[in-house]
């Protein structure tokens, strides 16, 4: 497994692992994840080496990450070891099982981990793109025919699920260094729910003016979630915001398509204790402060993040720290960034985390800065002395959001009380 370290190339290599494979990876650097996977018993080697390619290898994965002329990938080559990227990876696996395919702009994971909760009686097998709190990872093993597994459009790696129920939480715009524009994305979103059965379902909102346009043609049934939310807004959730709401609503309409009884559904629902990274309180500073992680990275995911800490949090002073994810993310959103402050009272924003892609000139996050203080409280804070301003900002009490799906979730631990 080459990237194992990462969170979806991990929860396969635990799947091979727990389905008898002997499993062995390598990622460029370690992390939490590697730890886990190592204290598990899956050998991880840090940094790519030729040796780390076991000569009894019969299949190397790789995560999209990792770049064709990886050597690790070159000797696979050399060797005539079976190769296939993650997507495909999935896609082997969802092959002749009962797939749950869980897919949409925002949303997906958490929909996905409640999934697994409400179906549990079913007994799934589920991969999510975060770890599970009160399970500590992001992978359960079943032992039925069920495969529920979160679908990402990015790459349109989706397209390798065989699923028997697509769920659309959404579609919205991202990944705009992959898709054309929003019509491409639907294109996308199109093919997923036409590989569905005309025995399957497809579980969205098919009033969404985003989604009909691929629900034309479809032979499978199509299901709209949103019937289900007068139910989902009565489960006292212990996740906070109405973008939860919705992701109930996605889950107890797939649980009850399934033949789950509503007040087992209800009962999940009400104990799910949500997913890593997902609006997850991480604890209170020594000054008072009340600390949250998201990993919310677009507008949208931002605005819904900050309404629901609003709701819950009317009184108090709200900053949020956020790390831009990807150069061309940042530019090609600039103008809807800028706006989806608005429940902050403060706006912190530190460098972009770069990822996949190298820098580019003509974006960084100073200009992000400069357009919201047009209408915002906001600082720009260089990632090196990020940590300095949240200590001297976590004495002041409020609530401090840290977002961004890159690094930024490291700082949380130098903010509380060891």
């Amino acid at each position: 497994m080459v990237g194992i370290g990462g969170i979806g190339v991990s929860a396969v290599a635990r799947l091979f692992r727990h389905a008898g494979a002997m499993v062995t990876g390598s990622d460029a650097s370690p992390s939490p994840v590697t730890i886990a996977l190592e204290n598990e018993g899956i050998s991880v080697a840090i940094g790519h080496n030729r040796d780390n390619v076991p000569i009894a290898a019969d299949l190397l994965v790789y995560s999209p990450a990792v770049v064709y002329e990886n050597v690790e990938r070159m000797v696979a080559r050399e060797r005539n070891i079976k190769e296939l990227s993650y997507p495909e990876a999935l896609g082997m696996v969802s092959f002749g099982k009962y797939t749950i395919a869980v897919s949409g702009t925002h949303g997906k994971t958490t929909t996905t981990a409640m999934l697994a909760q409400v179906l549990a009686s079913l007994s799934p097998t589920t991969i999510v793109g975060s770890i599970i709190n009160g399970r500590k990872t992001n992978f359960i093993a079943g032992d039925s025919k069920y495969f529920i597994v979160e679908a990402c459009e990015y790459r349109r790696s989706f397209l390798a699920l065989s699923p028997n129920i697509a769920v659309i939480t959404n579609i919205d715009l991202d990944h705009l260094d992959y898709y054309q524009d929003i019509a491409d994305i639907q294109k996308a979103f199109g093919e997923f729910a036409a590989s569905v059965p005309k025995d399957g379902y497809v579980v969205c909102n098919p009033n969404d003016v985003k989604v009909q346009p691929i629900l034309r043609g479809l032979t499978a049934t199509i299901v709209d979630y949103t019937k289900m939310m007068p139910e989902a807004r009565r489960i006292p959730l212990q996740l906070l915001g109405e973008h939860n709401i919705l992701n109930a609503a996605v889950a107890l309409t797939v649980a009850l398509t399934m033949g789950v009884r509503s007040e087992v559904a209800v009962s999940a629902l009400s104990s799910f204790g949500g997913t890593w990274r997902r609006l997850e309180e991480k604890g209170k500073t020594t000054g008072g402060a009340i600390v949250y992680d998201d990993y919310g990275h677009t507008p949208a995911e931002i605005r819904a993040t900050l309404a629901a800490l609003r709701a819950k949090y009317e009184n108090e002073r709200l900053t949020i720290c956020f790390q831009p994810h990807l150069y061309s993310r940042t530019k090609i959103l600039l103008d809807d960034f800028v706006t989806a402050f608005t429940d902050a009272d403060d706006v912190i924003v530190t460098d972009i985390y770069a990822s996949r892609e190298d820098p580019d000139p003509s974006i960084d996050s100073t200009i992000l800065a400069e357009r919201i203080a047009a209408y915002k409280n906001v600082l720009y804070v260089p990632k090196p002395d990020l940590e300095e301003v949240l200590k001297k900002r976590a004495e002041e009490g409020g609530v401090i959001l840290l977002a961004g799906a890159g690094d930024i979730y490291q700082l949380t631990p130098a903010l509380l009380p060891s």
